[in-house]
């Protein structure tokens, strides 16, 4: 597991090996999600995160590469169903979870993310390709500016984000890179 700015997670080693043990194929598949500490409730709680106080789990919104096959050209609306056959299977405490999505209704749905105090939202075309370059990314986050975890910490949710051309994407493609090449070389 690599973070977005391409450093190993090594304090969240447990995780990774639940990752494992639920993909088949590991060595040849590339996620992209985010990790969670969830409270009683299933709210997420990023003090439980960041202290290492709750039991964390990966959250897979997309893939990338899948059985050595790149996925980044295709659309999201292929990519997530790709990543659901993937993972629909895992059981439901399953420390790997699938991020589903909402076709349309986005003005609710961020309305219900407010009212919940969750952070935000993303909003993708479903036609588009998982791309690296800014100008052409086809999401928009869209912030809960009330959002109660981000008081007194802000930095922590914008920290390093402006380095990359599309937050944390460089560390996908290098991990893609890093896949192909190992492909490539097996192949010969």
């Amino acid at each position: 597991m690599i973070s977005r700015n391409g450093n190993p997670f090594a304090s969240f080693s447990d995780l990774t090996n639940d990752i494992a043990a639920g993909i088949p194929n590991t060595k040849l598949t590339v996620l992209d999600g985010e990790i969670l500490c969830l409270d009683r409730k299933g709210r997420p709680q990023f003090r439980d995160l960041l202290f290492h106080r709750g039991d964390p789990c990966f959250f897979a919104f997309d893939v990338l590469m899948c059985g050595g096959k790149d996925w980044r050209r295709e659309t999201l609306v292929d990519r997530k169903q790709e990543l659901r056959r993937l993972l629909g299977r895992l059981p439901l405490d399953s420390r790997l979870r699938y991020v589903d999505h909402i076709d349309g209704n986005g003005i609710a749905l961020f309305q219900l993310v407010c009212k919940l105090d969750l952070e935000g939202i993303v909003a993708k075309q479903k036609s588009g390709p998982y791309v690296t370059a800014r100008e052409e990314s086809t999401w928009l986050k869209i912030r809960n500016r009330e959002y109660s975890q981000m008081a007194g910490r802000e930095e922590l949710f914008e920290r390093e984000r402006h380095q990359e051309p599309v937050a944390g994407w460089h560390s996908c493609a290098s991990a893609c890179a890093e896949l192909e090449e190992a492909v490539w070389i097996a192949a010969k």
